[in-house]
């Protein structure tokens, strides 16, 4: 029985071994944070990373067969999503385990994702207090189709390659939150930098939509409360 016992927890180890071989690359947790905003055809993941069809294909494989993702055809193409929300758990417990434990990710952060001008990364008891008394505006600066996938109640898509000519649109006096991807993602830093240019009152918000869905918080997919 204890031989059996042994055996068995040999067996689970060995399969929990199979996802952490699964992420060991930093373009595969790269690929799946872009999964965390939606499903994609592997020339949209391809184009992301920077990398090859071929090295993104075999990076995708070996994330599906830990079952972190799944594929479907459709049409022509192939499309690639996360398996379920427990990934989107997972790939967020392990950015925090990870700025808990290695100091070299805030000088990362420091060197590489600060703004010109330097400014405010908002809270999320920040960002909800401000929406909530209506004196907040915020945009989400993803590519459109991201947004479609889901977004934050509330939000309005203007990305950032569309923000230059929409500027106008946009109330001067009105308080203006941006975000995009999440805490590692550069758009929302860049569409402050724009915004802060031309005298708006802008901030970043550091949280994804997907952040703000493990809050229990509502999100919408197009004008559909999720």
């Amino acid at each position: 029985m204890i031989k059996n016992n042994l055996d068995s927890k040999v067996l689970i180890y060995e399969q929990f071994a199979r996802i952490g071989k699964s992420i060991s690359s930093p373009k595969r947790l790269e690929l799946l944070d872009i999964l965390s905003d939606g499903e994609k055809t592997v020339e949209i993941l391809a184009k992301k990373t920077n990398m090859s069809m071929s090295n993104t294909s075999q990076h995708l494989q070996i994330l599906k067969e830990a079952r972190l993702i799944e594929s479907e055809k459709k049409g022509m193409y192939v499309i690639y999503r996360l398996s379920d929300n427990s990934v989107i758990d997972f790939v967020s417990a392990l950015h925090k385990v990870a700025e808990n434990r290695l100091i070299e990710i805030q000088h990362i952060k420091n060197q590489f994702l600060q703004p010109a001008n330097n400014f405010e990364a908002l809270t999320h008891d920040d960002f909800t207090t401000r929406i909530l008394d209506g004196s907040i505006l915020l945009i989400d600066v993803r590519p459109v189709e991201e947004y479609n996938l889901k977004h934050i109640k509330g939000a309005i898509s203007i990305p950032l390659s569309e923000l230059e000519e929409k500027i106008a649109t946009l109330p001067i006096d009105k308080n203006i939150l941006a975000y995009c991807r999440g805490k590692y993602c550069v758009m929302s830093i860049k569409a402050v930098e724009q915004l802060r240019k031309k005298g708006f009152n802008a901030n970043r918000f550091e949280d994804s939509v997907d952040d703000w869905s493990l809050k229990n918080l509502p999100v919408a997919i197009g004008n559909n409360i999720k």
